[in-house]
């Protein structure tokens, strides 16, 4: 558009210039490619690992809250143990055999029990084995103690306000139940 008449009349730059011009064009728009790539590449490296840390730190905190808890629950077994007013039973028996032990420690403070089983043999399906605190107003159910297999149990149970005179273990189905109907494992006056 000339309207005033006075434009200059374009004119093809010669093919040698052209070709100048372009690779220097291409050039320098090839060098500045890598910048965006390697800034994404630096991102997606940074918030993997700000992922990774988020979920190393909760894997973390769940295992540090696991071994507190356990912690806590040690330090409550040993100061249940040492305490003053604790007394401890020990109860040698046999099961199919098979020579075990049940240990009962007693504590007239807290009025909790804490019964270790070992040594025990593990229960046929659909049978448990159930420990019963003896009263004067009868027999209660103290505790119900699946062993599927041979590892030690520990428990620790609370005691009822009628005075406990005895206490006995025997052999019940699966889910327990209201009065002693199976084997008698022990039983023993306090």
């Amino acid at each position: 558009m000339d309207w005033l008449g006075m434009a200059v009349r374009p004119r093809m730059p010669r093919p040698e210039l052209k070709a100048a011009v372009l690779a220097r064009a291409y050039a320098a728009g090839r060098r500045r490619a890598w910048w965006p790539l390697a800034a994404a590449a630096a991102l997606v490296v940074a918030l993997a690992a700000a992922g990774y840390a988020q979920w190393r730190v909760g894997v973390l905190r769940g295992e540090r809250d696991r071994l507190a808890a356990r912690a806590a629950a040690l330090r409550d077994t040993l100061d249940f143990v040492r305490r003053p007013g604790s007394t401890v039973y020990h109860f040698p028996v046999v099961t199919a055999g098979k020579a075990g032990s049940i240990t009962i420690f007693t504590d007239s403070q807290s009025r909790r029990w804490l019964v270790t089983c070992n040594g025990l043999t593990p229960n046929t399906p659909g049978e448990v084995y159930q420990i019963w605190f003896v009263t004067a107003r009868g027999v209660r159910s103290a505790l119900v103690m699946p062993m599927p297999d041979a590892t030690p149990r520990i428990a620790a149970i609370g005691v009822p306000d009628a005075a406990v005179t005895g206490v006995m273990m025997t052999v019940e189905p699966d889910s327990g139940s209201t009065e002693p109907h199976g084997t008698v494992v022990f039983e023993q006056a306090l």
